[in-house]
């Protein structure tokens, strides 16, 4: 593998949150050198100078942290800042309210020293929601086939410099995580075995929202870049396993399905989490 690994984190008034997620990459083990690219697009809050405050963090372990402010809030745009300002190796795509566990970094850069193109990511941890509603969601979110099979890459994913080759810049889309993703066949994408924290939101308006974004942007890709299907080996959520679900733990599968039913009803998009 040649040159540093890249972490880009694009962050929309995230101050409460970036802080957390800065102090989780910088107390990552076994990587001797990065370059962490915060992008505050559209930012009306302190997100980047909570971002510029751990630069010394940074600089004590060699490590670079570059804060980029941009006008609009948009994430493509946010991400195409980044990789305009990433160098040489792999790039790690990092949301802002991801924490990453200490060995996580490290596993990825491994896997991505790989030659041939490699997309990976780490294993997902739901932490425990505040809001009961939000808890019965992902009781049932975090069994689903999606997120139990393959790489999802929720929140977080990463390429070696082969694999970033197959597309130009971000075009304007919902769904970045799963563009990417779709860019790999199931056996070039690699699960870390290591964790990362990856929240769900609070509350059934935005669980709402966000399901809603979610299902348009899957729509917007399959509209759009329909070839990217040949590669998807998202497996089906059979009626038997939704039934067994149900069983288990009804309240949390109605909430689920409540949800899901509600989201489907359309409403707007947009790119906030609904926090």
């Amino acid at each position: 593998m040649t040159g540093k690994v890249n972490i880009i984190i694009p962050a929309s008034n995230e101050a409460a949150l970036i802080g957390g997620c800065l102090r989780a990459v910088l107390a990552s083990e076994g990587v001797a050198t990065a370059r962490l690219i915060v992008v505050a697009n559209g930012c009306q809050d302190a997100t980047a100078d909570v971002a510029r405050s751990l630069a010394g963090a940074a600089q004590a372990r060699g490590w670079e942290l570059e804060v980029l402010e941009l006008a609009r809030g948009h994430k493509p745009g946010a991400l195409n800042a980044g990789d305009a300002a990433a160098g040489p190796g792999p790039r790690v795509y990092l949301d802002a309210d991801v924490e990453v566990s200490p060995p996580l970094l490290a596993q990825l850069c491994r896997i991505l020293a790989a030659e041939a193109p490699r997309y990976a990511s780490g294993t997902v941890e739901i932490p425990r929601p505040k809001t009961a509603v939000s808890r019965a969601y992902a009781r049932i979110y975090a069994q689903v086939p999606f997120m139990v099979t393959g790489v999802p890459g929720c929140g977080l994913f990463a390429v070696n410099p082969a694999g970033r080759a197959r597309w130009g810049d971000w075009p304007d889309i919902i769904a970045d995580d799963t563009f990417a993703r779709l860019h790999f066949t199931p056996e070039e994408r690699v699960l870390a075995p290591a964790r990362y924290r990856w929240p769900v939101v609070e509350g059934w308006r935005a669980l709402i929202r966000v399901r809603r974004r979610q299902n348009a942007g899957v729509r917007q890709i399959a509209a759009t870049y329909p070839a990217l299907g040949a590669n998807d080996d998202k497996p089906r959520f059979t009626a038997r396993r939704a039934a067994a679900m149900a069983l288990r733990d009804p309240v949390g599968f109605a909430v689920y399905a409540g949800v899901g039913l509600i989201a489907r009803r359309g409403g707007g998009q947009g790119w906030s989490r609904g926090r």
